[in-house]
């Protein structure tokens, strides 16, 4: 009996990147008016970019329903394996519930472990579980350290432009025209799984000096997976952001882990933002 690893594609890995590491991603369905796609399967990011700027309407994300985790979980039990399920934030999307119901049937078999976060914070949790796995643990084993891992995990970043939460509704059409004209650039964080907005500051530098604050405050534990992501079509403003936060990791690491963030919550920062997610030390 092997151990498999089943994730939902808010955590930004390609298909191309799962089947490398031999990895079951299932895809959540992005919607741009009456064109309908599979995440991280039939579109790119750039091209998810591409078309989030040219559109007025934000796109729609939906829920993997508990049928389709249910084939992947017979395909996984039929050839006498058991796996471990790990899904975006049970408060950001019904996708964990379904994968709970789904596995009634699959006691002792299939484990699903709700990250309470997503994007780069879901792929963390995701690189810990494959590290896990390559030890040799199984997926009970598995599920148990990542319950207590999770704890300790920090997605934070730093938005361009509110444009983009306001066509989400999730600020007021002139709260947002207020801080694009003062260049007002947000913090958001995923707090207890849910997004939240931590702090502002006026103008990149100090949104940047913000960030490095919160994160400094946190503080990263570099024996456990962390990295840095942008969303958009350039790595530009990311290569900066490095630079400009060498104190942060140059006594730990030569070599920083860079994503790309996707649809999930690309949808809601918008392009030419800047991600940092970790584990810190203690809850």
């Amino acid at each position: 009996m092997s151990t498999k690893i089943i994730i939902d594609s808010a955590c930004d890995l390609t298909k191309e990147e799962a089947d490398k590491l031999g990895v079951i991603l299932v895809p959540m369905i992005i919607r741009f008016d009456d064109d309908e796609y599979l995440d991280g399967f039939n579109i790119s990011k750039q091209e998810f970019y591409e078309k989030l700027i040219e559109n007025a309407n934000l796109p729609k994300t939906s829920q993997i329903n508990p049928e389709r985790f249910k084939e992947e979980y017979e395909k996984v039990v039929s050839n006498g394996d058991e796996a471990v399920v790990i899904t975006i934030s049970s408060k950001l999307s019904g996708t964990y519930s379904s994968a709970v119901k789904a596995s009634a049937e699959y006691k002792d078999k299939i484990f699903v472990v709700d990250s309470l976060n997503a994007s780069l914070g879901e792929r963390l949790l995701f690189n810990y579980a494959y590290r896990l796995l390559n030890e040799g643990k199984n997926a009970k084993e598995i599920a148990s350290e990542l319950e207590k891992a999770k704890k300790r995990l920090n997605l934070l970043a730093m938005l361009d432009t509110l444009k983009y939460l306001r066509k989400g509704g999730r600020i007021s059409a002139l709260v947002a025209f207020a801080g694009e004209m003062m260049s007002i650039k947000p913090v958001i964080a995923v707090k207890n799984g849910e997004v939240k907005l931590v702090g502002k500051a006026i103008g990149s530098k100090k949104a940047g000096n913000l960030l490095n604050k919160l994160v400094s405050e946190k503080g990263i534990d570099f024996e456990m997976p962390y990295c840095v992501a942008y969303s958009g079509l350039s790595t530009q403003l990311l290569e900066k952001y490095v630079i400009d936060s060498e104190a942060l990791y140059k006594d730990h690491t030569k070599d920083i882990p860079r994503y790309a963030i996707g649809s999930t919550i690309g949808t809601h920062v918008g392009p030419n933002a800047i991600g940092v997610a970790f584990f810190s030390k203690e809850e």
